[in-house]
């Protein structure tokens, strides 16, 4: 528990009895699971996304029962956080209406038009990077890929769950505690060719690699690129990852667009994942951790099942928020005494 005027976050893994018992009582959650367990919750303090597949203290793990909770506590009630639902239209006032000191956690529903507005445009919303903006894009079980839709969950109207708006839990802090938003990647720039496209999006064409003109699926099928490996880019020492969806005839689908004029490579290869993240995440253990995510694409190349990613503990999802959308990559949240 966090010392006397400190906001902490609890991470539990409960059954849905539980956490009707912890919605009825007024706590403040923010909640994945899976769509079944999920719908007709009853209406409170709560967002929420559909996803089952997660990290846990066992490792990581498929879990269409339980429900996996974070429950902000240590609030106070002068300082009790704000619920709110954005559609694409309201999308951009999301860090306007960020706390001036707190943190945001926001869930997108996968493939909505609100995700891939955020995606496209959230690095250029009104005063981004102000304040600690952190979440996952909601999903579903692999298998119903294509016959159920993803999904976000709202407490306060009726614990309806919406496939086209995002919700958000905007939290603020005491004066003396700081929130920190950092990230796993495990993916560097390749020595391939550098790869740019003359438009941004999702889906991809053409593209010049190298001093060449190429159709991107061309190119992948002529060089036979593992497409488990993203497409990353060097953000001035910030590597940001794009995940191949599909390779197409004339064009790919990516789980995250591309930018005009910004140079990718594909990554180099990871040979073990767990061990160089155990490595990676090492040092970071001064702060505690009030809320991680990690990627589907990380559970499904690296055969994450059954196994322990550190002490993080979260859901496994469709993408993932950090200020903008990542791929491929493990957010997480720490809050610290200034």
């Amino acid at each position: 528990m966090a010392g006397e005027g400190s906001i902490s976050v609890a991470s539990l893994a409960v059954d849905r009895a539980t956490v009707e018992s912890m919605i009825s009582r007024g706590d403040y959650l923010v909640i994945a699971g899976d769509e079944s367990v999920l719908e007709s919750l009853p209406s409170g303090n709560w967002i929420a996304g559909t996803i089952p597949y997660f990290m846990t203290d066992e490792g990581g793990k498929v879990d269409q029962e339980k429900l996996y909770v974070n429950v902000i506590e240590g609030l106070s009630s002068n300082n009790m956080p704000r619920l709110t639902l954005y559609d694409t239209n309201t999308i951009s006032r999301v860090a306007q209406e960020a706390p001036e000191h707190g943190f945001t956690i926001l869930i997108l529903p996968a493939n909505s038009d609100v995700h891939l507005n955020y995606a496209q445009n959230a690095p250029d919303f009104p005063k981004m990077y102000f304040a600690p903006i952190i979440g996952w894009i909601s999903g579903m079980h692999l298998d119903n890929m294509g016959t159920q839709s993803a999904k976000v969950g709202f407490g306060p109207a009726g614990g309806m769950l919406s496939e086209s708006q995002a919700a958000a839990m905007h939290i603020t802090l005491p004066e003396d505690q700081v929130a920190e938003i950092k990230t796993v990647n495990l993916f560097e720039q390749g020595e391939g060719d550098a790869i740019a496209f003359s438009q941004s999006g999702f889906v991809v064409s053409d593209c010049k690699a190298g001093d060449a003109d190429w159709k991107l699926s061309d190119y992948v099928r002529e060089k036979g690129i593992d497409t488990r490996l993203p497409l990353v880019a060097n953000y001035s020492g910030m590597m940001v990852n794009v995940s191949i969806q599909e390779v197409c005839d004339d064009s790919v689908k990516l789980y995250a667009p591309v930018f005009a004029d910004v140079e990718y490579r594909f990554a180099k290869p990871v040979e073990d994942y767990v061990t160089q993240f155990n490595e990676q995440i090492s040092s970071s253990n001064g702060s505690k951790v009030a809320f991680s995510c990690n990627c589907i694409l990380n559970f499904l190349y690296s055969e994450l099942e059954g196994k322990k990613t550190g002490k993080f503990t979260g859901p496994i999802t469709f993408g993932e928020v950090a200020y903008q959308l990542l791929n491929q990559t493990m957010v997480y949240l720490t809050l610290s005494k200034i």
